[in-house]
């Protein structure tokens, strides 16, 4: 999701971009980790294998096992058709503004094996952006080539590569923003916040080497680069989006993985240093993520799936200019702290019917300059999704397509600093409480 431009201090607030972001929000928010029916026509297993869900949202160890393995899994009959088809349709009720209803999204997914060792993910989504017109953009890559049943000092072993256009998405926890698709809606956010202006999502080109070791010790280490703009134009992005030029970027990641069988936990750290110039003819900005992130999962006999996953990345800025407030003697910092935390709960039964609960939070150093009208960048929201997933396990019937019913709440707290009055309209004006950018949706997917 793209939210207005903060760093342009002396303007207003642009609210046309912000609302063209917000609508797409909830959507965002409630379609994480969705199985792909080509995976399970690969290997022979059912959606809920892989998937906490039929449908998702989280990765059961079985599944992070097999994206880590590089997608290349198979049953050992025969080749299969490496395609699926995803469909979305939407009901929006927004607290303010028309109600819509469409057909969201259409998604092709080149995805399964190649050969022994290289397999991968390419999503292509085409997106309705009102008045039934279609925008089409190529989505997430993740192409890799892996080395599997190694042995190093006496332990199991996996080493890999991954050349994909989003930090974070690549990784096998599933926990990270990137992945879940789920990170804090923001005025200002961190680069691995794929909700943050200026993301780096989709617009970047990089290659991660990465490793499992003794089953339980994950390693990643890469570097990115963004695309031109007249590339992200010609892949469906628009070009006020750029994340700028990039050089020097190290993309870090370690988590440690432990499967109890009934069980799962791991904790990982995150991190991503860059030096950027936006726009790309000005002067260099220096930027810096770090983060960790710990999750439990809840597994049992698959009846009863409870996940439970926490994020926290914090990014440090050296700012490449400080510019003039409105006041004279009024000037920008020149660095600055932003800080996105995500909190989300997860019940399935029966790997069918499940109920998601997400908390997220966005905060930042005050900076009257560079944050109009408060100061503050600070957003806090809350989502609630109820979902149905009736095909996609061993019992239903099928196991090679799906059909995701849901409902889903978003509420703001807080918005802009600011629970009232957001984009501080002067007296008399017509005003927006954070209120009232919540929002009320139903969804359908299929997949097949």
């Amino acid at each position: 999701m793209q939210t207005f431009l903060h760093r342009r201090a002396l303007c207003r607030p642009r609210k046309l971009h912000l609302w063209y972001g917000l609508a797409a929000l909830p959507l965002i928010a409630a379609q994480t980790a969705h199985a792909v029916p080509a995976y399970a026509r690969q290997t022979g297993s059912a959606c809920a294998d892989c998937h906490a869900g039929a449908y998702g949202p989280a990765l059961t160890p079985y599944g992070m096992r097999f994206k880590m393995n590089g997608y290349t899994d198979t049953d050992g009959q025969g080749t299969k058709i490496p395609a699926a088809i995803q469909i979305n349709g939407t009901r929006t009720v927004p607290a303010k503004g028309q109600s819509s209803n469409q057909l969201s999204e259409a998604d092709i997914y080149l995805a399964g094996r190649v050969s022994d060792h290289v397999g991968g993910f390419v999503k292509v989504a085409d997106y309705n952006t009102g008045n039934n017109k279609f925008n089409t953009q190529l989505s997430d890559v993740d192409l890799r080539f892996v080395a599997k049943d190694l042995k190093l000092a006496d332990k199991e072993a996996l080493i890999g590569v991954s050349f994909n256009n989003n930090p974070g998405f690549d990784d096998p926890v599933d926990a990270l923003p990137a992945a879940t698709l789920n990170g804090p809606p923001t005025v200002s956010g961190t680069l691995l916040n794929p909700s943050s202006s200026n993301t780096l999502a989709h617009r970047v080109y990089g290659a991660s080497l990465y490793a499992l070791y003794d089953k339980n010790w994950y390693g990643e280490l890469g570097t990115y680069n963004s695309l031109p703009t007249s590339m992200q134009n010609n892949l469906g992005y628009r070009i006020s989006g750029d994340p700028g030029k990039l050089s020097d970027t190290v993309y870090a990641r370690f988590a440690y993985l432990r499967d109890f069988k009934r069980q799962f936990v791991s904790a990982g750290l995150v991190g991503l240093t860059t030096k950027r110039q936006l726009p790309r003819s000005g002067p260099s900005e220096s930027l810096t993520d770090l983060g960790y992130d710990v999750t439990y999962q809840y597994l049992g006999n698959h009846e009863n799936i409870v996940q439970l996953a926490y994020v926290n990345i914090m990014e440090r800025r050296r700012y490449a200019t400080t510019p003039f407030g409105p006041i004279p003697g009024l000037v920008a910092l020149p660095r600055g702290v932003v800080h996105d935390q995500s909190l989300t709960a997860t019940y399935v039964f029966k790997q069918s019917y499940g109920v998601t609960i997400s908390h997220m939070v966005s905060t930042g150093t005050h900076d009257i300059v560079r944050y109009v009208p408060y100061g503050e960048p600070d957003t806090s929201s809350n989502s609630l999704t109820v979902f149905w997933t009736p095909f996609g396990k061993d019992d239903s019937f099928t196991t090679i397509a799906n059909l995701r019913l849901a409902v889903e709440w978003f509420h703001f707290n807080k918005f802009n600093g600011s629970s009232d009055n957001v984009f501080g309209a002067p007296p008399g004006a017509p005003m927006t409480n954070a209120r009232d950018l919540n929002a009320f949706v139903i969804f359908a997917s299929v997949a097949f």
